[in-house]
């Protein structure tokens, strides 16, 4: 009897635990550091160095891209492009906004943030038996030539997930060989190199990022925006400002109907433009393993594989990092963070039921702000 009373309290004490998370409405609600037990003057710390360590990248963005990109063969900015704002940010600490910098609602240009945006909707066409397995061949689902040749049919999806796909050709008159060339070297040279095997060689690389893009909107016959819209952002509550766009010349036929296939990142312009609190929100799905109050939005097996590092880079798993390899000294090597160009992260404490969105900053100092913010709360 005494036994069967203790497994029922225990078993109480954990649905009470859970079932008493806090999801926001449209209206998020904020406590403080007192309510939440941080230590407020770390906390103010961890915000003053996101606020005041403003990444250098012109704030006209197509001067900024045409800096960073410009070595690249024929790079031309081919997609939407929008003048950022400063530095902002947002800490959710149990669900609540704890901290906050800058203009949290100012949307944004995001870049290579939108590649876990867009893993998310790999991880739901998995859900959904749209893909059987993540170690699939894609060529048997994007049958159209974009994966033909002895080398390409090899890519699964897991290879295109983890940028270790080592794809080879051409898409929207984007090579792969001339987005981030080596230093060394020329065109012929690139154009002529030996491939790796697929799966064996990470290398970062935004045509194949659209790659995969193209090869999900192949897969779910419609628009991606339109699938992270109802399948997600509109379940988590997310405002209406968003926006997930491609390139001029990516307009493909789908079924008849003329559809943009849309970017993974901001490297020739495009991507997700989204603001901090939609970013948190998005970030506040993956810490409470893809569940949002009592609706099971994205399973919590892809939760999980989207940390694991992957073969090719430890640090590196499915179109998220990791800190596994402690590259962020002195932060738990359990975080996992969505990163982009200029300084945009959504980074994932689940030990300490956490997310911090922060826009602008200086690369170099997030690391601290997670050390501050991971000590406020021992």
């Amino acid at each position: 009897m005494k036994k069967t009373l203790l497994v029922f309290i225990v078993c109480s004490l954990f649905f009470s635990e859970l079932f008493s998370q806090y999801y926001p409405d449209q209206n998020w609600e904020r406590k403080s550091a007192k309510e939440l037990k941080l230590n407020q003057a770390l906390l103010d710390s961890a915000v003053s160095v996101a606020e005041n360590n403003e990444n250098a990248v012109n704030k006209d963005l197509r001067i900024a891209i045409m800096e960073a990109f410009s070595r690249e063969p024929d790079f031309e900015i081919l997609g939407e492009v929008k003048e950022r704002g400063g530095p902002a940010g947002v800490i959710i600490k149990d669900g609540y906004i704890v901290a906050e910098w800058g203009d949290i609602n100012r949307v944004d240009m995001t870049f290579s943030v939108a590649k876990s945006y867009l893993s998310t909707v790999a991880g739901l066409a998995l859900d959904e038996n749209l893909i059987s397995d993540i170690n699939d061949k894609a060529y048997h689902y994007v049958w159209d030539g974009t994966f033909s040749g002895a080398h390409n049919k090899k890519i699964t999806w897991d290879h295109l997930l983890t940028q270790s796909s080592d794809w080879s050709g051409q898409q929207f008159g984007l090579y792969d060989w001339a987005d981030r060339p080596p230093r060394e070297g020329g065109i012929d040279d690139w154009r002529a190199r030996k491939l790796n095997e697929p799966g064996t060689f990470y290398k970062y690389n935004d045509v194949r990022v659209n790659v995969l893009a193209y090869s999900l909107l192949q897969v779910w016959r419609k628009p991606l925006p339109v699938v992270l819209k109802e399948k997600i952002m509109d379940p988590i509550g997310a405002s209406t400002t968003w926006r997930w766009l491609g390139y001029d010349n990516s307009y493909v036929n789908v079924d008849g109907l003329k559809v943009q296939s849309v970017s993974g990142g901001g490297h020739f312009g495009g991507g997700i433009f989204i603001n901090s609190l939609d970013h948190a929100r998005f970030g506040l799905l993956f810490l409470r393993n893809g569940k949002w109050g009592n609706k099971q939005l994205i399973s919590e097996d892809w939760v999980k594989s989207v940390q694991e590092s992957s073969t090719a880079n430890p640090d590196y798993g499915y179109l998220w990092w990791n800190n596994s390899q402690e590259k962020w000294e002195g932060v738990s090597k359990d975080v996992y963070y969505a990163a982009g160009f200029g300084g945009n992260y959504i980074i994932i404490d689940e030990k300490n039921d956490m997310v911090v969105v922060s826009r602008w900053i200086d690369n170099s100092k997030i690391d601290d702000v997670m050390r501050l913010l991971q000590e406020a709360v021992k």
